[in-house]
Order: structure tokens, then C-alpha cells, then sequence
């Protein structure tokens, strides 16, 4: 009798065990179809896609996460099947690499927004430089080093490396430079006074109130900067599709140009 009553035990356990367990299921597949888009946005987006973010959970009720970093890390992570539903890259070039890999829903992808590229330095310092040919920027640093993001991966890296080359001035400071995993670290290293100059977008240094922009890299040189956007290819979230429409709507338009990006929103096949 003492066993029978241990094993009848034991299946009332399971059974209730097993009610739990289904109980948990449906709560977990309600969430699955109510759950968060989830946004990879290049780390220089932070403030306006906040901003639009919590304008579209106003107008919809839904929410968007958004994970920050630099766009190379971002593709990265996406292609080792990080479960993201948009793609926001900083340039051209990491959104190609998803594309190539077959990666995100080529129908879907837009140029989102412009940028420029801009010198900085510590709130309160006088320093002036002028971004002409020839400049001998690695006089002005003296001993300092020039804060800036990975010059071989990372989107503002790449352009300021590339400004630097056709201005003359890489050679001189390319033993010079503190490479930041991303822009915004780059951007920190100016504002803390760790570093006397950083090269970071003109949106970086509208968003800290302490650095000062001290020149503007000249259009020509260095690519266009263009901030494409698309969905992946496995994303499978109903309201991903909506989120990208009303990113390249009016409704987000002077989040973006606050910050001050210079809003596109066209319809692109890539380079």
C-alpha cells in the first residue's frame, strides 16, 4: 500500500508538471507573436532612434529594442544568427556584406539618412584648425593622440581615414591615432579629455554637450555617409515591416534632423 501510494504520488507530480509546462508554452508562444522589434542600429543613431522608438510605442502601443554598437560588430552578430529584425548600418559597405551573404530581404532595404563627418575637441578648448590639403595635423596633436573609430572597421573610422588620406594628413598621424570600438567611444574619449581631438559624425557632436566642433571635413573627401537600413531575412515579426515604414516616414523626420542627420528615406539597391 506505502508503494502505491508513493508511485500515485509521483503521477500526480508529473501531471501537474506537465499542466505547468503547458501552461508556460502558451504563455511563451503569445509572447513570441506580441514581442518586441528588435533593432541592430549603428551606435551613432542612439538619440534619434530612441526618440522615434518611443514615438511609435505612443502611436502603436508596441515597443522596439534597440541594440547599439558599431555596425561591423552589429553584421557580425547578425551573421552568426542574432535574432534581430532591422538592420540599421552606418555605411554602405556592412550592409553589402549581409546582402552578399544572403542575409537580410533585399526588397526591403532603404537609404535612411545622410551624415558628415566633423574634428572635435574638449568643451573650452582653442583650438583652431583649418581642414585644407596639406594640413599638418600631427603638429596640432603634438604628442596627443587623434580619437577615432577602428580606421579598418568601423563606418567613421573608415571615412576619417579616408578624409585624412586626401587631405595629406594620414601618414603623419597614422601612429597617432586611439582607435575606439565604435564612434560613440571615440566621441567619449574627446569629451572626458582623454584625447585633445576625436573624428566623429556632426550627429556625435550635437548629442555631448561637452565637445566643440572645431572643423568640418569637406564633403569630397571622403565617401558620401549613408545610413541604409533593411529587414533580415529571418526576421518573421509582423510589426518589423510597420517599424521600417514608420522610420522612413514624416512622423520620424525631425527626430532625425534634430540630431542633425540629413533624412532620405529612399529606396536603394545597394553598391
Amino acid at each position: 500500500m506505502r508503494s502505491t501510494r508513493s508511485s500515485g504520488g509521483r503521477f500526480a507530480k508529473m501531471a501537474l508538471l506537465g499542466l505547468l509546462l503547458s501552461g508556460f508554452a502558451l504563455v511563451g508562444g503569445a509572447s513570441a507573436q506580441s514581442r518586441d522589434v528588435l533593432v541592430f542600429a549603428a551606435a551613432s543613431l542612439k538619440n534619434a532612434l530612441d526618440d522615434a522608438g518611443a514615438a511609435w510605442m505612443r502611436e502603436t502601443g508596441k515597443r522596439v529594442t534597440v541594440s547599439y554598437a558599431a555596425s561591423n560588430a552589429l553584421a557580425k552578430q547578425i551573421e552568426a544568427g542574432a535574432p534581430a529584425d532591422l538592420f540599421v548600418s552606418a555605411d554602405l559597405d556592412w550592409m553589402d556584406y549581409l546582402a552578399s551573404k544572403g542575409l537580410i530581404k533585399p526588397e526591403s532595404r532603404i537609404s535612411l539618412l545622410g551624415n558628415s563627418l566633423v574634428l572635435v575637441a574638449p568643451k573650452g578648448s582653442t583650438q583652431q584648425v583649418t581642414l585644407q590639403p596639406g594640413i599638418d595635423l600631427a603638429a596640432i596633436l603634438g604628442g596627443n593622440r587623434l580619437a577615432m573609430g577602428h580606421v579598418d572597421a568601423v563606418p567613421a573610422g573608415k571615412y576619417g581615414k579616408a578624409a585624412l588620406e586626401h587631405l595629406g594628413a594620414w601618414a603623419g598621424v597614422k601612429d597617432k591615432i586611439a582607435q575606439a570600438d565604435n564612434v560613440r567611444a571615440a566621441l567619449l574619449l574627446v569629451s572626458r579629455g582623454e584625447a585633445p581631438l576625436g573624428i566623429v559624425y556632426k550627429t556625435d557632436a550635437v548629442s555631448d554637450p561637452n565637445v566643440s566642433i572645431v572643423a568640418t571635413f569637406p564633403e569630397e573627401s571622403h565617401p558620401p555617409i549613408v545610413y541604409p537600413v533593411a529587414l533580415t531575412k529571418d526576421s518573421s515579426n509582423p510589426d518589423a515591416a510597420a517599424f521600417l515604414a514608420f522610420l522612413r516616414s514624416d512622423k520620424t523626420k525631425p527626430f532625425f534632423e534634430k540630431q542633425g542627420f540629413t533624412f532620405v528615406g529612399k529606396a536603394t539597391s545597394g553598391s
